[in-house]
């Protein structure tokens, strides 16, 4: 078992991003959907320019989308220059490909995952968009919201998921609910890439420098 990435997303200010620097974090989520945690381009930039700052290598900028066009990724890129784009939507497998090769970006695609659901046969999604994405994304299914449900999903499904992603040769990471409390359970049981945490460091909605340290802690211990 190998290291286990760690996300943090949903960042919002300069300041927090300031109270992290040298923390061992691989990627920080800037969301540019519409969210309680929505974020502008200009934003977001603010923000990437405190990355620079960490003395090792710094954490690698993703940032979520919810059916986007090439129109609005280009004004976004052009304000704040990601390293990836986290796909939370429809987007289909050619429209992946068209952000890859236009943008010379990392693309990770969402899917969601019932919360109740321990069936078979969801990661058949995941066939076509072989070659065409960077990483997937496994979060909680909801009717209403795109994601950031604070809920985890059924994971008995991510082992199928899993499988595949293994055989396209690209990570897979969990969100949906995690915090300190579970993330060490999932770890051991499932053994994901890596694990994609908001909602769950954030104290009134706001992220709490104390919680995102314990879930640092946990996902260490337990990788």
């Amino acid at each position: 078992m190998g290291k286990t990435a760690v996300k943090i997303c949903g960042l919002t200010s300069v300041g927090m991003i300031e109270s992290m620097i040298n923390l061992p974090i691989d990627y920080i989520g800037f969301v540019f959907a519409k969210s309680r945690r929505q974020v502008s381009p200009c934003q977001a930039g603010e923000m990437l320019g405190i990355l620079g700052r960490w003395d090792a290598s710094p954490p690698q900028s993703v940032g979520v989308f919810v059916d986007p066009d090439l129109e609005q990724l280009e004004r976004t890129l052009g304000e704040a220059p990601l390293d990836c784009v986290q796909l939370h939507g429809r987007e289909t497998p050619e429209f992946c490909r068209l952000v890859r090769d236009q943008f010379n970006v990392r693309v990770f695609k969402v899917f969601s995952v019932s919360a109740d659901d321990a069936g078979t046969g969801g990661h058949r999604e995941l066939e076509p968009f072989r070659g065409r994405i960077d990483g997937v994304f496994l979060d909680t299914c909801d009717p209403v919201l795109e994601g950031g449900t604070g809920r985890t999903f059924a994971w008995e499904k991510i082992s199928e998921y899993h499988r595949q992603t293994q055989s396209m040769g690209i990570p897979l990471f969990v969100a949906g609910g995690l915090n300190a409390d579970n993330v060490g359970e999932l770890i051991t049981a499932y053994h994901p890439e890596g694990v994609d945490v908001s909602s769950g460091v954030e104290t009134e909605g706001v992220k709490d420098i104390q919680k995102i340290r314990s879930f640092l802690e946990r996902v260490k211990t337990h990788e």
